[in-house]
């Protein structure tokens, strides 16, 4: 009963408190005190009220256009659209700071926070990754601009990591039209992805598809483009056994070799 009893009093103070935050809010907000509102505004910024301190900034940034505080004020108000997880917002407003403050205190993290904000939006690597390539062309960017920044081993960090998410991306584009047993598309996919990426850490595995995707198509091409294709296949295998001699795959290319070169009468049978 004392513990029932107890818990209804907390209850009730939490509803008194939130009650009496609400009315002083509310009272910030009507206020036509604009040093006032600022201050406050501040305040719950400080206290991680990002809500609240944009809802007042969101104001302010009119008001105070033009003067000498309209960069501070863009900051907070980028910052906590950030505090809130809109990071479309705020990357919109710190590139605004950049754009009319290129000068001003605040232009330099706004400058890596524009990368930031894109980071963070980034995608899964199966989704489109438009946005990544933002990202790594913001950070990088900003690594241009202030290469003596304590910031600039993150914001490496942060485009390897972007980059290595592309790279990834690739893989699984090509991988997809092979898996879908689409050779023609998996070819061109495989052929890109390699020719972007080529120091990639899937390369072995790709190249093995590309050769796999173009022995496939070949033997079931028809017969106008099928010695076209044999000999890209025979081309593909060289590049392969030349880069990979002691790969796993080994002894399955090594037979797309053989009746490649069967197909093609080929009469150099390369001491398989």
């Amino acid at each position: 009963m004392l513990i029932k009893m107890k818990n209804l009093i907390v209850f009730a103070l939490f509803l008194l408190v939130a009650a009496t935050s609400c009315s002083d809010y509310n009272k910030v907000v009507k206020s036509t005190d604009y040093e006032f509102k600022y201050k406050k505004a501040l305040e719950y910024y400080e206290d991680e009220e990002f809500v609240r301190s944009s809802q007042l900034l969101s104001e302010l940034v009119n008001i105070y256009r033009g003067t000498s505080r309209a960069d501070e004020v863009y900051y907070y108000y980028a910052k906590s659209h950030f505090g809130m997880g809109d990071y479309l917002m705020a990357g919109h407003w710190f590139r605004t700071l950049v754009k009319d403050f290129p000068k001003s205190q605040y232009a330099e993290e706004s400058q890596y926070m524009i990368g930031y904000c894109f980071y963070k939006e980034s995608p899964k690597p199966r989704l489109d990754q438009q946005v990544t390539q933002k990202a790594i062309d913001a950070l990088q960017l900003y690594v241009n601009i202030y290469p003596g920044s304590d910031r600039v081993e993150e914001a490496n960090r942060l485009i390897i990591e972007m980059r290595d998410k592309l790279v990834y991306k690739s893989f699984l584009s090509g991988r997809l039209y092979y898996d879908l047993e689409n050779y023609k598309a998996a070819v061109v996919a495989l052929s890109n992805s390699l020719k972007d990426f080529p120091d990639t850490q899937y390369r072995e595995e790709l190249m093995y598809m590309l050769l796999r995707a173009k022995y496939l198509l070949a033997i079931r091409s028809i017969e106008e483009k099928k010695e076209q294709r044999l000999t890209a296949a025979l081309d593909e295998y060289f590049t392969f056994v030349d880069e990979f001699p002691e790969s796993e795959h080994r002894k399955e290319v090594d037979k797309f070799y053989k009746e490649t070169a069967k197909l093609l009468n080929y009469n150099e049978e390369a001491n398989l």
